[in-house]
C-alpha cells in the first residue's frame, strides 16, 4: 500500500510505534528525522532481516532512498536477482532494515566503558514490489547515484533483459529510528581518579585513487575524481 507524500513529511516523528522505540539508552536516541535521513545518504550498506520458511536471514545490501518517494515517510529501495531467495521472502512481507556507521573506538579505563561512536538506523515496513517502470528505474539509478553520484546517467540504460532479472522492493521509511553515540569514554570517577589513559579514536572512511580496469578508455570520469578530491 502507498500514499503520496509531501516535503513537510520529513519532520514526521522518529519511533512512531513501539516496535520503533528504544526501551534503553533513551539518552543516544535522536528525534530528528533529517539526521536519520542524512545516516541513510551517509552509509553505503544496509543489513535486511527476513524470515524464511524455516529460519531468520540477515543479509548485507546496497541501497537508496528517496525522502519524497511513494511510501509514507518516503521509500527505502532495495535490489536484487529476482532468483535470490530472500528477496522473494521479503515480497509484501514484514522486514526489518538495519544500517550503521562506525565512527570511533571508545577506550575506556575499564573493560565495562569500553564502546564505539555510530549512528545506527533501524526502519521497520513491509517491503512493496516495485511494478511501475518508471519508479523501478528511478530507483535503480538512485542505487547507483548513492554510490557515486551523479553515476547513473553516464552509463547506457538498462536492458530489459537486464530489468527482467532484477527486483526491486520497497519499504517505506515511516516507522524507523535512530540511535548515535559520540565523544570519549563514561569512566567512573574512582577510575579515572586512580589515574591511566582513557579516550577514542576517531574512524573515517577514506576512498583511495581509482584503479582502471584493463580495459578502461579515456580519462577518470568527473563524478569519480569528486569522490577522492
Amino acid at each position: 500500500m502507498t500514499s503520496t507524500t509531501a516535503p513537510h513529511d520529513h519532520d514526521l516523528p522518529l519511533e512512531p510505534t513501539s516496535r520503533t522505540r528504544a526501551t534503553r539508552g533513551r539518552h543516544r536516541v535522536v528525534q530528528d528525522r533529517s539526521r536519520l535521513l542524512a545516516l541513510l545518504q551517509d552509509a553505503y550498506v544496509a543489513h535486511v532481516a527476513v524470515s524464511l520458511a524455516d529460519h531468520p536471514v540477515v543479509l548485507p545490501t546496497a541501497f537508496a532512498i528517496d525522502p519524497d518517494g511513494p511510501d509514507e515517510g518516503g521509500s527505502l529501495y532495495l535490489h536484487g536477482s529476482v532468483a535470490a531467495v530472500w528477496l522473494g521472502a521479503a515480497r509484501d512481507a514484514q522486514v526489518c532494515v538495519s544500517v550503521t556507521e562506525l565512527d570511533g573506538l571508545v577506550l575506556g579505563r575499564s573493560g565495562f566503558h569500553h564502546s564505539m561512536n555510530y549512528r545506527s538506523a533501524v526502519v521497520i515496513g513491509t517491503a512493496r514490489v516495485v511494478e511501475d517502470a518508471a519508479e523501478r528505474q528511478r530507483a535503480l539509478d538512485l542505487i547507483v547515484d548513492h554510490v557515486v553520484p551523479g553515476r547513473a546517467a553516464t552509463l547506457r540504460p538498462s536492458t530489459r533483459k537486464e530489468l527482467a532479472a532484477t527486483l526491486v522492493l520497497a519499504v517505506p521509511l515511516l516507522e524507523a529510528s535512530m540511535k548515535e553515540r559520540s565523544g570519549g569514554p563514561g569512566d567512573d570517577p574512582a577510575d579515572v581518579t586512580a589515574g591511566g589513559w582513557g579516550g577514542h579514536l576517531p574512524v573515517r572512511r577514506v576512498l583511495g585513487a581509482p584503479v582502471p580496469d584493463a580495459d578502461a578508455v579515456g580519462p577518470v570520469p568527473a563524478e569519480v575524481v569528486r569522490l577522492v578530491v
